[in-house]
């Protein structure tokens, strides 16, 4: 009997683990706002002057969106520098390449700098918009940050909309190491 119970307990305790395997590998479902087909909601960011700006500026021209945590983010960092090799080729095809951050943009702009990239970034410093799409990874700053950064950031993710303002394609990373892959992204901007 007691090999029985212990049988069970090693089956169960193994299709526990298979199911928290599978949902991390397939990560976050895409918010039904963010799905491909459907208009990009309307929102406002700031851009690196203080300026507003509005997602319904961007009709006329396709666009890739990019939600980043932050500088502080070393994953974040290793994504802006492996755009670099595609920035301008996504930029010549006619579309804008925008980093949407919480901040704070200036850190965000020497990154970009360094790298020699000129991407438009977007500020979402209240995480108003990461909320209003459903990409707010609540308290995903690590505690040496969070006075700087904060408790909460975005959950990295990009959007390719097209001129109509239809967004085309939508990804969700799977987990904070998960970014696009830049040369996909291209190929779907010159799909378009």
């Amino acid at each position: 009997m007691n090999l029985t119970w212990i049988l069970i307990v090693v089956v169960v305790g193994i299709s526990g683990a298979l199911l928290v395997f599978r949902d991390k590998v397939r990560g976050r479902s895409i918010p039904d706002d963010l799905k491909p087909g459907k208009p990009l909601p309307a929102f406002v960011a700031v851009d690196e002057n203080g300026g507003p700006l509005s997602s319904t500026d961007l009709r006329g021209r396709p666009s890739v969106l990019l939600f980043v945590r932050g500088t502080w983010c070393p994953f974040c960092s290793k994504q802006v520098q492996n755009l670099t090799r595609f920035y301008k080729e996504i930029n010549e095809s006619g579309a804008h390449l925008i980093l949407i951050t919480p901040k704070p943009l200036e850190t965000t702009r020497r990154v970009a700098d360094f790298f020699d990239v000129k991407f438009e970034f977007w500020l979402d410093e209240s995480l108003a918009i990461g909320r209003q799409l459903g990409l707010v990874q609540e308290t995903g700053v690590p505690e040496e940050y969070s006075r700087e950064y904060g408790r909460d950031t975005l959950w990295p993710a990009s959007l390719i909309v097209d001129s109509d303002g239809i967004i085309r394609h939508t990804a969700l990373s799977r987990f904070i190491a998960d970014r696009p892959d830049p040369e996909k992204l291209l190929r779907i901007v010159r799909e378009l």
